[in-house]
């Protein structure tokens, strides 16, 4: 029988819903997740950025103007519904020249360039191939780039982010620190 949490928490495998993201981005989440003094140290103005998951773009916006007019931020997501709500915030924000909104599979992300920072937030757990996807994300950055990985502490047990972090270091990248993020388990690494 599996266990009770298993099935309480969701941690099955599965893409989250784009109906569901509607309670990720919001004002209240202001409050504990603030994409400004979370990413603060990791982007510089300038700066080529991915956000992998981005849901309706919660940490995309922000993260766009932290690059500045000379950065862009590419925002790959496997949900097209998530992309166009992305796309429609973007255009509010006045950002939409700055990102880069890209339909992909969970196969490949399909990136050619070369990244300097790298979030995903809550949504590794959702990937078929954890190795494969890490891999991936190490040839992506550039050599001393960062890599912020956040799981939800009541989606994703301990143990399986611990497995998590082990296969991210098995694919190249060294762990920096652990900052501390509201209902949260995360990593940030560097690539070796």
């Amino acid at each position: 029988m599996k266990n009770p949490l298993e099935f309480l928490f969701v941690r099955s495998k599965h893409v989250c819903p784009w109906w569901l993201c509607f309670t990720f981005d919001n004002f209240l989440r202001s409050l504990f997740h603030d994409p400004e003094k979370m990413l603060k140290g990791c982007i510089r103005e300038g700066d080529t950025v991915l956000d992998v998951g981005p849901g309706m773009g919660y940490f995309t916006v922000p993260m766009a103007r932290m690059v500045g007019e000379t950065g862009k931020v590419i925002a790959v997501d496997v949900q097209q519904r998530m992309l166009n709500f992305l796309e429609s915030k973007a255009k509010k924000a006045g950002l939409a020249k700055r990102i880069e909104p890209r339909l992909v599979s969970q196969e490949s992300l399909g990136i050619h360039e070369q990244i300097d920072f790298v979030l995903a937030f809550w949504m590794v757990h959702e990937v078929p191939d954890h190795g494969r996807f890490l891999e991936e994300l190490r040839s992506l950055l550039k050599p001393g780039g960062l890599f912020l990985m956040v799981e939800p502490a009541m989606h994703v047990s301990k143990a399986m982010y611990r497995e998590t972090e082990r296969r991210a270091q098995t694919a190249g990248f060294a762990l920096k620190e652990r900052p501390k993020i509201f209902m949260s388990r995360s990593a940030l690494f560097v690539r070796l």
